[in-house]
């Protein structure tokens, strides 16, 4: 992460961009893997229609709420389900609005939106990655396959791990992407981890977005 500097934290909370903002980004399209092949025989997993989230974490979940973290630069993503073990990299809008996504020649690198909190933080983190790019599967590949209950776990660099539990799995189309269902603080530290998914066409890509929501449960 050479050459990202942290801002105090105040000038980083004013620099942070308004969810509507990035809803209206989304709802443009936003496409993490813009050039994304979606070319291979199965195609990546799909969210089952029972892994749906609730509109608020479920209690059983919310009774676990670990105490949110201060700030911190996240290093690594882990989520043992899928055989996730990525760094990552922090990615913000880039020259066309658009949010920005890891270099699609490294398959396994996970970014962070700078526009949102930091993952551990009192609110809505958001993690992004690819998908598959021309060479095959991608970091997030696997994420439609997510169940209820598994765990995805954010190294930070102040040496706390953030470990956060799914509570739903979806998939949405990318010209009717619920901005503010995915992203509007719950009161407590969340996190969205996204992909591109859903159907795929070679002259539009993916149409749609695949959407873990989990919430903070422990604090290693």
């Amino acid at each position: 992460m050479s050459g990202f500097e942290l801002p105090e934290e105040e000038e980083r909370r004013k620099k942070r961009a308004p969810w509507g903002v990035i809803a209206l980004v989304l709802l443009t399209g936003l496409a993490l893997i813009r050039n994304g092949s979606g070319e291979f025989d199965e195609g990546p997993p799909q969210p089952a229609s029972a892994a749906a989230a609730d509109r608020q974490p479920p209690g059983s979940v919310l009774a676990r709420a670990a105490q949110p973290l201060p700030f911190s630069l996240p290093d690594r993503v882990r989520i043992p389900g899928i055989q996730v073990d990525a760094p990552m990299i922090p990615v913000g809008l880039d020259a066309d609005g658009w949010v920005g996504a890891p270099p699609p020649e490294d398959p396994n690198l996970a970014g962070w939106f700078t526009g949102s909190v930091s993952p551990g933080e009192k609110g809505t983190a958001v993690v992004v990655g690819h998908v598959d790019n021309l060479q095959g599967p991608a970091v997030f590949y696997g994420l439609g396959s997510l169940a209820k209950g598994n765990r995805v776990e954010i190294a930070r660099q102040d040496g706390k791990t953030a470990v956060f539990e799914v509570y739903g799995i979806e998939v949405f189309q990318k010209n009717n992407f619920p901005g503010d269902r995915v992203y509007a603080s719950k009161g407590n530290a969340e996190l969205r981890v996204i992909t591109c998914g859903g159907g795929f066409s070679k002259q539009t890509g993916y149409d749609g977005n695949v959407v873990a929501f989990a919430s903070l449960v422990e604090v290693r």
